[in-house]
């Protein structure tokens, strides 16, 4: 896939006139690696489905990355996911070594102390995994919508991360929440136990609350810290940039 701007705008033209299983049939045609990450919120356990669904699991690797935070209802529906749709998830642990270094130098839960903390926390559990899980990889398969923050308001359906130097693809950016909800009952889809007690999105469990009424879907995430815009580095760049390198050596915990 080429990362000449029009080739990129003319792929994301071209998905906004198909439905979510034709857009992934569409991504898969491509040649090289492409990768499906998955939190399991909402919105990837509609991906994950729908791959299923489209016939296009032997050509998407979904991954996902264990962070060793996250919810035990997290940890549950990984598993129930698999077994509902009869796939593969392969989970990316941070280094142990990274574990160790961070937590001699900030403690275990320092990321509440500060910005910088809470990035270099993100960066060693989310962003090295992250790159580990892409390596190589042609194609990004995302589940960001627009809805989901302001910071996300402009986020195309095809776009090319040149942090990463691959395509990525976001066929769920133009849904609304309401669609995604129909398509997980339509379609009976495994979802987190976390969102029917007021938790839209569903990160680490230290650093996701659930929102009040009228707060937007993200507002949960870091919330004790006061940036509106706040994101941990995955799809918004250099938000959770590195302070410092907390190790050069990098560990693939493989998928039990």
């Amino acid at each position: 896939m080429t990362h000449a701007p029009a080739a990129i705008a003319a792929l994301a033209d071209e998905l906004s006139s198909l439905d979510l299983e034709a857009r992934l049939q569409r991504v898969a045609r491509f040649a090289g690696r492409k990768v499906f990450t998955t939190s399991l919120g909402i919105e990837d356990q509609i991906i994950t489905a729908a791959i299923a669904r489209s016939g296009t699991a032997g050509s998407i690797e979904i991954v996902t990355l264990d962070t060793g935070r996250l919810f035990d209802e997290t940890r549950t529906l990984i598993d129930e996911t698999e077994r509902r749709f009869a796939l593969a998830i392969e989970r990316y642990r941070p280094a142990p070594i990274d574990i160790e270094t961070y937590t001699a130098r900030y403690g275990l839960n320092g990321f509440y102390d500060s910005v910088e903390a809470r990035h270099a926390c993100c960066d060693i559990r989310k962003l090295r995994p992250l790159s580990l899980a892409l390596d190589r990889a042609e194609i990004w398969i995302t589940g960001v919508r627009r809805g989901q923050s302001g910071a996300r308001a402009e986020t195309p359906l095809a776009e090319w991360d040149a942090q990463r130097g691959l395509l990525k693809v976001n066929p769920l950016a133009d849904l609304t929440f309401d669609a995604i909800n129909a398509y997980a009952a339509r379609h009976d889809v495994p979802l987190n136990p976390l969102h029917a007690r007021g938790y839209p999105s569903i990160g680490c469990e230290p650093c996701t609350r659930a929102i009040k009424p009228g707060e937007p879907e993200r507002a949960g995430r870091w919330w004790w810290e006061q940036d509106q815009t706040r994101e941990c580095g995955l799809h918004v760049k250099d938000a959770a940039s590195p302070i410092t390198p907390i190790s050069s050596r990098k560990v693939q915990v493989p998928a039990t």
